[in-house]
C-alpha cells in the first residue's frame, strides 16, 4: 500500500478479504449494503471523496465503481489512496481492465503456516538455488492432515465443531448455486444438474480429467446430457467468482522438454470445498472410499485431497516470493511432476507429492527425469510427505512433511 494508489483484494467469498481491508482503510463505502449503494447511484462522486485509504468493498455489486476510481487514479495517482475487494472476476467489456491503476492481489483460504504449523522450510530459499539444509520434525499426522483437510482454511470456520463446519460449507455452496449464478446474470433452468457438475468436479480434484468425462461422470446413465454450450459457462463462472481454482500446465517455450500436455490440472479454492460436496468424512477418507460420481484416477481420493492441500499452500507461499506455480505432464502421461513452482528469474523448483510417511527411489524418477531435462533451470526438487522429519536424500532431493514446508 505504501507504494501503490489502488489494489484491489480478489478471492472467493469468506477468505478474509474485507476483515483485512478494514484494518487498513479510513473510509469504506461498502456496496453490498442497498442502502449505501443507492447513495452512491444518486450521487457517485462520493466514492472517491473521503479520508484514505478508502475501502469499496464488494465492488461488483455495482460496476461503474471500477472505472471511477481508475480515473480517479489517472487523476492523482497517489500512494495508499483506494483498497476494493470483490467476490467475482470483472467480466465483460463494460468494465475497463484497470491495468497500471488498480493492482490486483489474490487472497485465498488459510495455508498449513497460516493456521499456526511451525514450518522449517522456507519455499522462498528454496527458490534462490542455494540448496539450503533441510532440517526439522513435526509431531502432526495422517489424521492431523485428515482435519486440516475436513477443517479447511476460511477463516471465519476455524475453530468450529465439525458440524457448524458442515453447516456453513453447505450454505455456502448453496449460495454459490441460488444467489451468485443470478447475480451474475446467469438463469439456472436445472440447479441440481450443476450441483451434480460441481460434485464431478470435485471428484476430478487433483487430475487433468476432460470436461467430457467430468460431464459424464455427473450425469451417468442419462441420454440427454447438457451440451458443452451449458456447462462450459458454469466453469467460467465458477472460476470468475473463484471457486475453481485450476493449475495451469507449464509449457515451456524451449525444446528441452516436448509433447507437454497443456491441460489443467483441477482444483477447488480449498480441498474441504471438494471434500463436503462429496459428502467425505474421516472414515471414508482414511478407510479409502472413492467418490461418487467416479472419475478414474491413480491414486485415492485422500490423496488427491493431499495434493490439494499442498496446491493451495504452494500457491500461497509462492505468491509471497513473487513466483507461480504450474504442474507438469507429458502427453501421454509418462512423465509427471505434480507442481513446477517458477520463480521471478526463471528457475524452478519441482514439487511431487507423496502421501507416505516414507519416501523411495521410485518417487523421485520423475524429478530425476526433470533434472536431466532442464538442467540448472531447476533449483531444487522437493517431496511433500506426510512423515516427521525433513532432511535431504543422497540424492539431493529434499523430503519435506507438509507442515515444515513455508513461505
Amino acid at each position: 500500500m505504501p507504494g501503490l494508489a489502488a489494489i484491489s483484494i480478489e478471492g472467493p467469498k469468506a477468505v478474509g478479504k474485507t476483515a483485512t481491508a478494514l484494518t487498513r482503510a479510513a473510509t469504506v463505502y461498502a456496496l453490498d449494503d442497498v442502502r449505501q449503494r443507492q447513495i452512491i447511484e444518486a450521487s457517485p462522486d462520493r466514492l472517491t471523496r473521503g479520508q484514505p485509504p478508502i475501502l469499496v468493498d464488494e465492488w461488483q455489486k455495482w460496476t461503474p465503481s471500477w472505472d471511477m476510481i481508475r480515473r480517479a487514479v489517472d487523476e492523482n495517482p497517489a500512494p495508499g489512496r483506494f483498497l476494493l475487494t470483490g467476490s467475482a472476476a470483472p467480466s465483460g467489456a463494460d468494465t475497463h481492465s484497470g491495468a497500471g491503476r488498480i493492482v490486483p492481489i489474490r487472497m485465498r483460504p488459510l495455508s498449513l503456516a497460516e493456521r499456526g504449523f511451525s514450518a522449517s522450510v522456507s519455499l522462498a530459499e528454496l527458490l534462490t538455488g542455494s540448496r539450503p539444509s533441510i532440517s526439522g520434525a513435526t509431531s502432526v499426522t495422517l489424521d492431523d492432515y485428515v482435519a486440516e483437510i475436513l477443517g479447511g482454511g476460511f477463516p471465519g470456520m476455524r475453530g468450529r465443531t465439525d458440524r457448524q463446519i458442515r453447516a456453513a460449507l453447505d450454505g455456502y455452496l448453496e449460495r454459490v448455486i441460488d444467489r451468485d449464478f443470478p447475480e451474475q446474470g446467469v438463469t439456472l433452468r436445472r440447479p441440481d444438474t450443476l450441483r451434480a457438475w460441481m460434485r464431478a468436479y470435485a471428484a476430478a480434484t487433483s487430475t487433468t480429467a476432460s470436461f467430457e468425462t467430468i460431464r459424464d461422470a455427473a450425469t451417468p446413465g442419462v441420454g440427454n446430457k447438457p451440451s458443452a454450450s451449458t456447462t462450459l459457462p458454469w466453469r467460467d463462472l465458477l472460476t470468475r467468482l473463484w471457486i475453481l481454482d485450476p493449475v495451469r500446465a507449464w509449457v515451456p517455450s524451449h525444446n528441452k522438454l516436448r509433447e507437454l500436455s497443456s491441460s489443467d490440472k483441477h482444483h477447488l479454492a480449498d480441498p474441504v470445498l471438494a471434500a463436503r460436496l462429496l459428502q467425505m468424512t474421516p472414515r471414508k477418507l482414511l478407510g479409502g472410499d472413492e467418490p461418487e460420481p467416479a472419475v478414474p484416477r491413480d491414486d485415492t481420493f485422500l490423496g488427491a485431497l493431499f495434493e490439494s492441500l499442498i496446491a493451495l499452500n504452494l500457491r500461497v507461499y509462492a505468491q509471497a516470493a513473487e513466483a507461480e506455480v504450474r504442474h507438469l505432464r507429458t502427453q501421454r502421461g509418462g512423465h509427471e511432476v505434480d507442481f513446477v513452482v517458477i520463480g521471478p528469474d526463471g528457475g524452478m523448483v519441482a514439487v511431487e507429492v507423496k502421501l507416505s510417511a516414507t519416501v523411495a527411489d521410485d518417487d523421485v524418477k520423475h524429478l530425476a527425469w526433470l533434472r536431466n531435462r532442464v538442467g540448472s533451470q531447476l533449483l531444487d526438487a522437493v517431496v511433500v510427505t506426510t512423515g516427521t522429519e525433513a532432511y535431504r536424500r543422497d540424492d539431493g532431493v529434499a523430503v519435506v512433511p507438509a507442515a515444515l514446508l513455508g513461505p
